[in-house]
């Protein structure tokens, strides 16, 4: 008996190391920081690493949701390049959130406009669930994601949300992409959340910042985690009751993404920095370090690829011999 169970294990092992896994990404939120995932995508095209399945939080679900569409990297960084000269991202509140985190390096007059817009901002905030109107963050998800069925995805793709109501998180893998899409980036104070069959949806980060679980959940035998949200750092200065629940937020939601990537195969960590989330601005540069972090991480990601293809590109291709005269 023992030696039939040795037999079935090192079979599985053989079978593991000449077959390829099951790839699943699993893309967290973050934001503008999340544009680093258009750059993960280009890593994994340059080097011809198939993607079984895509499960995405917040902008991962935005981003993933072009991929699984069939879109690639650099025509989704030429739609976000138009986007970001479109009155659509110009006129938006994202522009004015954005200038609001940057008031401390305008000058007298800009910071009296911002001061202005501030306190508009906020009031509209006490008396509506969002500080942005749904038409207007819908009409920036209707500029990337097409007006689709998740079932009619190229590739397997589920977006996660956050039920306000129960308190868990939500997979999203059927009906209107959009919707979808929607629902799981909708930052809470900024966007409102989606109505859905009696729920109220709202970002998935709040329950699952990176959804490794999920992407394991839907039978992806390796997953890759993308996490694109800043490192979090000693602070010196905790003065006001907003500073302490503001500290006491990004430490709970540091430890638990913490969790979440201990369930990943391998983690990507592109260099992030500390962007606030409306900085879309930065997108070259982020593109660029997503890139760069899994270049710099290949080793991990390949060990998904069969034992020869995991080599296959360290060895130059044979070229034919020349013709033999007579």
């Amino acid at each position: 008996m023992h030696s039939l169970i040795h037999c079935l294990l090192v079979k599985a092992g053989e079978e593991m190391i000449w077959r390829r896994k099951r790839i699943g990404l699993a893309l967290g939120g973050g934001g503008a920081r999340g544009l680093a995932h258009i750059g993960v995508f280009r890593a994994f095209e340059t080097e011809s690493i198939p993607i079984d399945f895509i499960a995405g939080t917040s902008i991962g679900a935005l981003v993933g949701a072009c991929f699984a569409a069939g879109m690639k990297s650099r025509e989704l960084e030429e739609v976000l390049n138009r986007f970001l000269e479109s009155p659509t991202f110009q006129d938006s509140a994202l522009k004015s959130i954005k200038e609001m985190q940057a008031s401390k390096r305008l000058s007298l007059t800009q910071k009296i406009q911002a001061f202005f817009k501030n306190r508009i901002m906020l009031a509209q905030a006490m008396f509506r669930p969002g500080i942005l109107h749904a038409e207007d963050f819908q009409a920036m998800i209707d500029y990337f994601v097409p007006d689709i069925q998740i079932e009619e995805l190229l590739i397997p793709f589920v977006a996660v949300a956050t039920d306000l109501i129960s308190g868990y998180p939500v997979v999203l893998s059927r009906g209107p992409l959009r919707k979808a899409v929607m629902a799981s980036c909708a930052v809470p104070g900024a966007v409102p959340p989606v109505k859905d069959d009696g729920r109220l949806l709202s970002d998935g980060g709040i329950a699952s910042p990176v959804p490794t679980l999920v992407a394991r959940e839907q039978g992806a035998e390796f997953v890759v985690a993308v996490t694109v949200d800043s490192q979090i750092k000693a602070r010196d200065e905790i003065g006001s009751a907003m500073d302490v629940y503001v500290r006491a937020a990004e430490i709970m939601s540091f430890h638990v993404e913490q969790e979440k990537l201990r369930q990943a195969d391998a983690v990507i960590r592109p260099n992030v920095g500390d962007l606030h989330w409306t900085d879309f601005e930065q997108a070259t540069d982020l593109i660029r370090e997503g890139e760069r972090a899994v270049l710099e991480n290949l080793g991990d990601v390949k060990r998904a690829l069969p034992l020869w293809k995991r080599w296959s590109k360290s060895f130059p291709k044979r070229t034919a011999l020349p013709d033999v005269q007579d």
